[in-house]
């Protein structure tokens, strides 16, 4: 096998790789982000975890993130929660990180 056969087959493989942290992080944010907010939605801890359940899947419905923000933003204007649309954003954008953190020590 060539050198550029071999090059071709470890990027390939290292985009697999990265797809596929990237994807477990999302869903993990997903999950922790459906807990947040279960919790402000004073939901009990199995349909806390029935509704993060139900986050995780709302990002199958399109490609990104909106998918899921509208699930959980909608859900908690539902409920009668006040949380700003930014503040839910911002919870997203930590989760990302402390989701990655978990996946990488997860190893």
């Amino acid at each position: 096998m060539s050198g550029f056969d071999e090059r071709k087959k470890g990027q390939e493989a290292k985009f697999a790789f990265d797809a596929e942290k990237k994807f477990r992080a999302e869903a993990r944010r997903n999950k922790l982000l459906g807990l947040w907010a279960a919790e402000l939605m004073s939901l009990e801890a199995e349909a806390a975890k029935a509704y993060a359940a139900e986050v995780v899947a709302a990002d199958f419905q399109e490609a990104g993130d909106e998918d899921v923000f509208r699930k959980v933003s909608g859900d908690l204007k539902a409920k009668g929660v006040a949380v700003s649309d930014e503040a839910i954003r911002e919870k997203m954008l930590s989760l990302i990180a402390v989701a990655g953190e978990q996946i990488a020590a997860e190893g």
